[in-house]
């Protein structure tokens, strides 16, 4: 069957909003990422030049795909300005009809090729099959993996989560457990109104910076976007039930808070805030709150916990699987970059060999 694509600018984003609601409708699986909450979030400030490919089969919609143009690239569901993609994008990919053959993803991905000026593709924390379908040849290119519970494979094994986690993450889990509940106990509450969520993602906030600000560093919402960003976010998210806002009490105070994305049985772990300076060595509170929310997705009947990029250890030892991502900038195969890019990964895998 062939699949026609048409790529054109943006002109209006509430039309397109319309668009990629009903195509997300008859997605297979989506990612939060692929969504509109995510996507068309503060989208005029995000996308300053953008362009949107479509892709057709008999004149029915089947595939989506929205590019930013910058110095001649094309970044996709990206602008390219780095305080504008401050919000970390994972599990980008464009958006495809649950029928979608293989080939509608190539056609939309190669497709950008043929926009004038084009010298270059941007595409980040996208599945391997994503640089796959693009063509081009890869210029840079960064992989980080996802750690990942698959809670069927927890259900299935039978054991409780608990009892599939290695013999020291048990041990910290179980001291620290017993610490709170010397304490007077722990509990993990979600916020139930968008005015709860806001004040404790503002806490979150508080509680993540002070924690990078002792290493040196401003952490992941030093940047002034990032923070409008994040609660035009959730207050978009709340409404359709996407964001989880967790907050850890102890001892009648605020130990930690998460802020996770949730979509069809997916969770996504994307940032949270502990207060964990001067804090008791046993009492673990962002492995309490980790494990709680783990344990709440499976009450729930949800599929999976999803740490997002980054094998730091405290995520691979709660997971069961890791899910590489791709972060890479593409140029055309038979440009002067490609032909020498191509050149120099046939001197280095002859020398490695």
């Amino acid at each position: 069957m062939t699949v026609e694509v048409a790529l054109a600018r943006v002109e209006c984003f509430d039309a397109l909003a319309a668009t990629w609601r009903q195509l997300e409708a008859e997605a297979a699986d989506p990612a939060f990422f692929q969504t509109w909450t995510w996507v068309g979030c503060l989208a005029g400030e995000r996308y300053p030049d953008p362009v949107l490919l479509r892709a057709e089969e008999r004149g029915r919609l089947v595939g989506l795909a929205l590019f930013n143009r910058r110095h001649g690239q094309l970044c996709l569901t990206e602008s390219g300005d780095t305080a504008l993609d401050a919000p970390f994008i994972e599990h980008n990919a464009p958006l495809l009809a649950r029928d979608a053959g293989p080939q509608v993803l190539g056609a939309l991905l190669q497709a950008a090729w043929r926009h004038p000026g084009i010298r270059r593709l941007r595409l980040g924390g996208v599945p391997p099959e994503v640089l796959r379908a693009a063509g081009g040849t890869v210029l840079r290119l960064q992989e980080r993996l996802a750690p990942v519970v698959r809670l069927d494979a927890v259900r299935a094994a039978g054991r409780g989560y608990l009892g599939g986690l290695s013999a020291n993450t048990r041990y910290q889990l179980r001291r620290s457990a017993r610490r709170y509940a010397e304490q007077g106990g722990v509990a993990l509450r979600r916020a139930a109104t968008e005015a709860e969520a806001l004040e404790w993602l503002d806490a979150l906030i508080e509680l993540h910076g002070q924690s990078w600000r002792r290493r040196g560093k401003p952490g992941a919402f030093g940047n002034p976007f990032m923070r409008r960003f994040h609660r035009a976010l959730v207050a978009r998210a709340l409404a359709r039930g996407e964001v989880d806002l967790f907050r850890l009490d102890a001892a009648g105070e605020a130990a930690g808070y998460l802020y996770n994305f949730r979509l069809r049985g997916r969770i996504y772990a994307y940032q949270s805030g502990f207060a964990d300076s001067g804090a008791d060595p046993h009492a673990k509170p962002g492995l309490t709150c980790h494990h709680l929310a783990v344990e709440q997705a499976l009450a729930a009947g949800d599929r999976e916990y999803d740490f997002l990029a980054g094998a730091d250890r405290y995520k691979l030892s709660f997971a069961n699987a890791t899910v590489p991502l791709l972060w890479a900038e593409m140029v055309p195969a038979w440009s002067g970059a490609g032909l020498v890019a191509r050149l120099m990964g046939a001197i280095r895998r002859q020398g490695a060999a």
